[in-house]
């Protein structure tokens, strides 16, 4: 019995000695914040045949690891093979990566779960029915908050059979789904420039042609050639896209770039090598041909239908109700008139159609000239904005009573818009163009973004059919014989609805203030008051040169003091400020809107808060935005909205693009918008941010950033 039980004891040593001394098998390995783990296709190789493998990571959440490229910092995964004599392994095949910000850094890497392939050869004289042991050591940058390396002994057991082995029932369709997400190449062509703006890379194919562009982004596979925390922006054309890339600091730019283009969602491999842009891919080539403008017909059409609609919609934004009213006390007086009416109708379609072609126009210049500027680019400079409120303030006074447009006053602009001639009608149209460029009405949005894409003959185009929604109201009003007759007939009224049309400028002019001081400062704002007081002093001076002229008494000099007062308030309100602007120019980090505590944005922050896995809320307003500023009272200052905020834990971030930031004008771009507002509403732990529409209710606020906070 003793003898029996020794000789058990032996051989389960030898059996514990022999379980030791084996290689370990195939499974999952825990590394500390990732699990790793090779997996095959196939139940088995045949001899000389090849094998794909997969190296899987399952990544805990808020951490991540690098792609081939880590960018900035980290370093990629690292897989080293021990391989039976006659086995050979190839390289691992990137999966697409996406971008890890952390601060002023940008990265690529995976979150998650993520398979790398890899193929494995089996030698001819390998022996079927032997099962051989691939061995692999993987090395990760795992990183948060900080980085740890960590280290995975793999091991996969792979049966050598005599034919074509069986699909693995679990491992098979992942590894094909794996392989499908992998990059092709020759799906797009790919030209690069390089230029005053930067590196440019044109590429044009089917698979990216047409439509609009949410998201582009070109993954470099070569580090230090781009600067990855530069944003990228992109420019939209008929038969693809050009992307302007910030080059990393060298003594040349690069003869060419390989790597991956993500354009929303679809990922594939380039090769961009120096050349001259192709005139489809947007950007600054050659105008297309007539040919390749009707390849974009589709898009053109129904942009100028979306921009129609945006422009009949403008006329019911806030900023634009002054200048309407002075069209409407006009109509009225000439509402018995038909020829006064149709003329007016006529001279204000004009007036408007040509400042918004012209805006149009300036604004592709400057944009061509490298600078990021949007819709309402007017509005965001200072002295722009102070000539205006004197101009409003002028406007009402002379609707008010206080002077006449007489002779002596015929070259100034706000009389001109007040008359009731053609002249007047055609200022007026133009005055209400700028006024109304602030206001981004629904359909405004896509229609805009998509025109500032495209070639220059196609944006003038979409302007245009925005212009002409603008004016149609007012035009088909003065056009309407059976409209015009129902109105009264001119009379002592008409006086008084004159003058109370007057407020609706007093309010713009006080509006155009504030905007005024948020832009520049106190000291400005002290300027534009005093400006205005002497401003007012000339157009009484009028009024009484004008009394006494008609009384056949001298009034010359008071005509020509008038005058003079008069240009010496627009000069001291208008002249730029260095100290003011200086001022303004500083932005400020943290702030409080009517209750709701946000924080200043920067592409820094915002990086640095997702990378903390924090949901995240960006406004992209401005002072000068009407519809900004009421979102911001009837929506974000509610208390539901702050309730909100604060269960959620979600971030507000405020993007103040009252003074022109090249930053902001990118960003909004890259969303396909133009101008403000724009609000996004980033889930935690990563992904896409969601687009709120323009004009928010706090329930749509509250429940924007309640998903966003479930990520």
């Amino acid at each position: 019995m003793l003898r029996t039980l020794l000789a058990g004891l032996v051989a389960l040593l030898a059996l514990s000695a022999s379980l030791a001394a084996s290689p370990s098998h195939a499974g999952p390995v825990r590394t500390g914040h990732l699990t790793a783990e090779l997996a095959a296709a196939t139940v088995g190789v045949a001899p000389g045949q090849e094998v794909q493998l997969v190296l899987r990571q399952d990544i805990d959440k808020g951490w991540h690891t690098y792609w081939r490229n880590s960018g900035d910092s980290g370093a990629p995964t690292e897989l080293i093979w021990t391989l039976p004599p006659g086995w050979s392994a190839g390289d691992l095949v990137w999966a697409p990566p996406s971008r890890k910000p952390i601060g002023p850094l940008m990265n690529y890497g995976y979150s998650g779960e993520v398979l790398l392939p890899v193929t494995v050869r089996a030698p001819a004289s390998a022996r079927p029915g032997d099962t051989v042991t691939l061995r692999a050591k993987a090395a990760f940058l795992v990183c948060s908050d900080v980085c740890i390396p960590e280290d995975a002994d793999l091991s996969l057991d792979l049966k050598v059979v005599a034919g074509a082995p069986a699909p693995d029932p679990v491992w098979a369709p992942r590894v094909e789904a794996a392989l499908a997400a992998v990059p092709r190449p020759g799906q797009v062509q790919a030209v690069l420039s390089s230029g005053p703006a930067g590196l440019r890379i044109a590429a044009t194919g089917a698979v990216i042609a047409g439509g609009t562009v949410r998201d582009a982004y070109f993954y470099p596979y070569a580090a230090g050639v781009i600067d990855h925390a530069a944003p990228q922006s992109v420019d939209r054309g008929p038969d693809g896209l050009t992307l302007t890339l910030k080059p990393a600091p060298a003594d040349a730019a690069p003869a060419s770039l390989t790597g991956v283009l993500s354009v929303d969602g679809k990922v594939y491999e380039i090769e961009a090598a120096a050349g001259e842009a192709p005139p489809g891919a947007g950007g600054l080539g050659p105008p297309p041909s007539a040919a390749q403008a009707a390849g974009g017909a589709g898009g053109l059409a129904g942009a100028i239908a979306f921009a129609f609609l945006g422009g009949l919609i403008l006329n019911l934004m806030p900023c634009v109700f002054p200048v309407l009213a002075m069209k409407a006390a006009s109509l009225a007086g000439h509402g018995h008139d038909r020829r006064a009416a149709r003329l007016q109708g006529l001279a204000f379609l004009a007036g408007v159609m040509a400042t918004f072609l012209a805006l149009a126009a300036l604004l592709l210049v400057v944009r061509a000239g490298g600078a990021a500027v949007g819709w309402g680019f007017q509005l965001q400079s200072p002295p722009v904005v102070a000539g205006l409120a004197l101009l409003m303030l002028a406007v009402g006074l002379n609707m008010s009573g206080l002077f006449e447009i007489g002779a002596s006053l015929q070259g100034i602009g706000a009389g001109a818009a007040s008359r009731g001639g053609g002249l007047g009608a055609f200022l007026t149209g133009a005055l209400a163009v700028v006024v109304a460029a602030p206001c981004t009405a629904p359909f405004m949005a896509p229609a805009l973004g998509w025109a500032m894409t495209q070639p220059a003959a196609l944006s003038l185009a979409v302007f245009a059919g925005l212009g002409l929604g603008f004016a149609a109201p007012f035009t088909l009003a003065a056009l309407a014989p059976g409209l015009l007759t129902r109105l009264p007939r001119p009379g002592p009224w008409m006086d008084t609805f004159r003058k109370v049309l007057a407020f609706p400028m007093y309010g713009a002019a006080a509006w155009l203030a504030w905007v005024l001081a948020v832009q520049a400062g106190p000291d400005l704002l002290a300027r534009l008051l005093g400006a205005g007081v002497l401003l007012a002093f000339a157009c009484w001076l009028a009024g009484l040169a004008q009394k006494r002229s008609a009384l056949g008494q001298p009034a010359r000099v008071l005509g020509i003091t008038a005058l003079a007062i008069a240009a010496l308030s627009v000069g001291a309100a208008v002249w730029p400020s260095p100290a003011a602007a200086d001022a303004s120019a500083t932005p400020t980090s943290a702030g409080e809107t009517s209750g709701l505590p946000y924080e200043a944005y920067t592409p820094e922050r915002l990086a640095a808060l997702r990378a903390e896995g924090k949901p995240v809320f960006v406004n992209y307003t401005a002072a000068w935005c009407v519809t900004c500023q009421v979102n911001e009272r009837v929506a974000l200052s509610t208390r539901k909205a702050a309730a909100a905020f604060e269960t959620s834990g979600t971030v507000y971030l405020k993007a103040d693009w009252t003074r022109r930031d090249a930053v902001i004008a990118e960003d909004l771009a890259r969303f396909g918008r133009a101008g403000v507002p724009l609000y996004l509403a980033y889930p935690a732990g990563g992904g896409e941010p969601r687009i709120l529409p323009q004009f928010l209710t706090p329930d749509i606020v509250a429940r924007a950033v309640q998903d966003a906070a479930r990520g």
